[in-house]
């Protein structure tokens, strides 16, 4: 609970916040107030609005009527917050896309929970990466570059991934048809050893897709969440459902049927 005063001097406070840049004659005219409400409303003491008054003022100045009140500490209306909530983001068939660059620089220092559409594109070797993107050489080199920037900002890079992925790779069926043996051996042995030399910085988990199922999907921090549907990203940005999204990565982490200090001999036992 917030006495009277208290709250008068919080409404006084967000109110010539939300107005600034606007005189009170504009606010006056928005909402059929007197301009001598308006300014009682903004002098010093313990005058609180009507509910009506609190409401048409925040519809006129485009932020919630609690915020005003000091009921919460969100300024956008709810209607805002809801549209923000979950949005549709254009996604590019490439590699690291701007949007998916900003996602990751935004949350530099923060942990990353991954589950990738195919291998991590993180631990995929340029032969890899040119077969399945079907990209030139410079802009494989590009990306290699992006990589290292990327790496450096994120001590805490957790990947879930199931397991028959990896087991379809190293027999190249399915997706990975018509790419060579060794190439694919390369590919695992690669993969292991970065594995190794990350540790614990990146962590790999192999879960079963019989007994859990993921779509591809990151987890920025607390502060958004990104599911990956081919051509557009469902983008949550509401903290309750990013960390309901975190929860889910972390079924899979407890679901994995060994740790992620194991990963990599479990990789080389594919490489035959």
């Amino acid at each position: 609970m917030i006495d009277k005063r208290t709250r008068a001097a919080l409404f006084r406070a967000r109110l010539a916040q939300a107005l600034e840049g606007r005189s009170q004659s504009d606010l006056a005219r928005a909402t059929g107030l007197d301009r001598s409400t308006i300014s009682a409303l903004l002098a010093p003491g313990e005058r609180l609005p009507n509910a009506q008054a609190a409401a048409d003022c925040a519809a006129a100045l485009g932020v919630s009527c609690d915020w005003l009140l000091g009921l919460t500490d969100r300024r956008d209306p709810p209607d805002h917050l809801a549209e923000r909530a979950v949005t549709l983001v254009p996604a590019a068939r490439a590699l690291f896309d701007d949007t998916i660059l900003a996602w990751h620089r935004e949350a530099q220092g923060a942990k990353i929970r991954h589950v990738p559409a195919t291998l991590p594109d993180l631990l995929k070797t340029p032969e890899v990466l040119a077969f399945e993107y079907r990209l030139p050489d410079a802009a494989i080199e590009a990306f290699e570059a992006q990589r290292q920037v990327l790496e450096t900002g994120f001590p805490d890079f957790e990947i879930a991934l199931p397991r028959h992925e990896l087991v379809s790779f190293a027999a190249g069926t399915g997706y990975w048809s018509g790419l060579p043996a060794a190439l694919r051996r390369a590919q695992l042995d690669h993969m292991a050893q970065r594995l190794e030399t990350r540790y614990p910085a990146v962590r790999l988990y192999l879960f079963d897709a019989h007994r859990v199922f993921s779509a591809p999907v990151t987890v920025f921090g607390a502060t958004r969440a990104v599911v990956y549907l081919g051509q557009q990203y469902l983008v949550f940005s509401d903290p309750a459902k990013v960390a309901e999204v975190a929860r889910h990565f972390d079924h899979l982490v407890r679901e994995a049927s060994h740790p992620a200090r194991a990963t990599p001999d479990l990789i080389r036992g594919l490489a035959v």
